[in-house]
């Protein structure tokens, strides 16, 4: 009987081709820990189900045979399974060092270097101000400012997707240039981080800018206080792009001799996403509380002991619909379906700019969102940090990320009352 096969790593992202004249899926690591982007045909799309931990060889050949009309020999099976094996797609021995050699590198660093650099937004100084400046050029700034700014809002998708919303939020911030002498607390959505946890890294920040400081002192007192609930030189750094964007806008609108505070914040859930899977962290759910409110005890103390000298940055998203995201419908930017969504996403907006965290959190379930809101832990967490404060919504937009599939984002800006 032929062995039973290692199954997939749930933590990847598998998105159709983007080639009309070659259908199929791409298989791509958001990880990093595979470097390769894999195209398979759409036959062998079809293996992929067996790869489950359970089924064998057997299994895939009568499962492409029925589907062909043809005879799949056993080798094919073989060199199909051992590229994905080598390029690190599937739960073996090799990945599990695989793993383990990417987070003592990542350990290693002395920097976090800039990993979205050259893809989401350009590789040069020159072309990051060009572009940037294109950006800025192209909208307004709402008028007044009813109170003490004390933080904002942008979104974190990709710059050129939310060029507005970016310009809208980072813009202001440019005409106020004594803020450059603050900390800046950046929080950022942790896509893949653990639930009830919160990713900290003493690693200075890189971009094609300079480098921004780390505040050491802060970090650690977090780490002390907040133990139970934190992920120390969080492996999610090495990819996550959330605190990342904010950076590089934040040097751009006030200059590259910065010191932020990076905070990843993970699900509220009380269990881990099925991502997480492969960063290899577990607690139960009593623990995990616990954990959570330690950290937002602590981190609202930070705020209370430090206020007037910080300044809160949130990198966060909204609603994610479409078939990307496994919605059974094809999602268009403010059309149909998505036009009630607006509507719904101001309502959760309207709870945030009241500063009431309580009604938030009820209204945004931190499992089972219909809308799949990314930054809800974001959102909650400054909330309870800041304690009392009121927001504005200076814009709100969607953006088809592909044909079918949208998401949206916002500019905010937070003051005391």
């Amino acid at each position: 009987m032929s062995n039973v096969l290692p199954a997939l790593r749930r933590a990847l992202d598998i998105l159709p081709s983007p080639q009309a004249d070659q259908p199929g899926l791409l298989l791509r690591d958001p990880l990093g820990y595979a470097e390769a982007v894999l195209y398979v045909p759409p036959t062998w799309a079809l293996a992929l189900r067996c790869l489950d931990g359970e089924h064998t060889e057997l299994d895939v050949q009568e499962l492409l045979t029925r589907a062909t009309g043809g005879l799949v020999f056993s080798d094919e099976v073989r060199e199909f399974v051992g590229v994905l094996r080598q390029e690190g797609f599937l739960e073996t021995e090799e990945f599990e060092r695989r793993r383990e050699q990417r987070h003592k590198a990542f350990l290693a660093l002395p920097e976090r270097p800039a990993a979205h650099a050259g893809s989401a937004y350009p590789a040069s100084a020159a072309e990051i101000r060009a572009t940037f400046a294109e950006y800025f050029n192209s909208v307004g700034i709402a008028a007044g400012r009813p109170g003490d700014l004390v933080g904002v809002a942008a979104p974190h998708v990709s710059p050129e997707g939310g060029r507005n919303c970016y310009a809208e939020t980072y813009r202001r911030l440019a005409a106020l240039p004594s803020l450059a002498e603050r900390t800046f607390m950046v929080l950022g959505t942790s896509h893949w981080g653990t639930a009830g946890k919160f990713g900290l890294t003493h690693k200075p920040f890189v971009t094609p800018l300079g480098t921004l400081r780390v505040d050491d002192e802060m970090v650690s007192w977090l780490e002390q206080h907040g133990a139970g609930a934190v992920n120390s030189e969080d492996y999610c750094y090495a990819f996550e792009h959330s605190i990342e964007f904010q950076c590089v806008f934040l040097q751009y609108a006030l200059g590259p001799d910065l010191k932020i505070v990076p905070i990843l914040c993970g699900p509220l859930g009380e269990s881990p996403p099925a991502e997480t899977a492969d960063l290899k962290v577990s607690a139960t759910s009593a623990e995990s509380e616990k954990g959570l409110e330690s950290f937002l005890d602590a981190l609202a103390q930070l705020a209370g002991k430090h206020k007037g000298r910080l300044f809160w940055v949130l990198g966060i998203d909204l609603t994610h619909l479409g078939r990307r995201y496994g919605s059974p419908f094809t999602a268009l930017a403010n059309q149909g379906r998505m036009a009630e969504v607006a509507e719904q996403d101001r309502r959760r907006l309207e709870l945030v700019c009241a500063g009431d965290s309580r009604g938030f959190l009820e209204r945004v379930p931190a499992g089972g969102d219909e809308l799949n809101w990314c930054g809800h832990s974001t959102l909650y967490t400054f909330l309870r940090a800041i304690g009392q404060v009121r927001g504005r919504l200076l814009r709100y937009e969607q953006w088809n990320i592909d044909p079918q599939s949208v998401v949206s984002f916002a500019s905010m800006e937070f003051f005391a009352p």
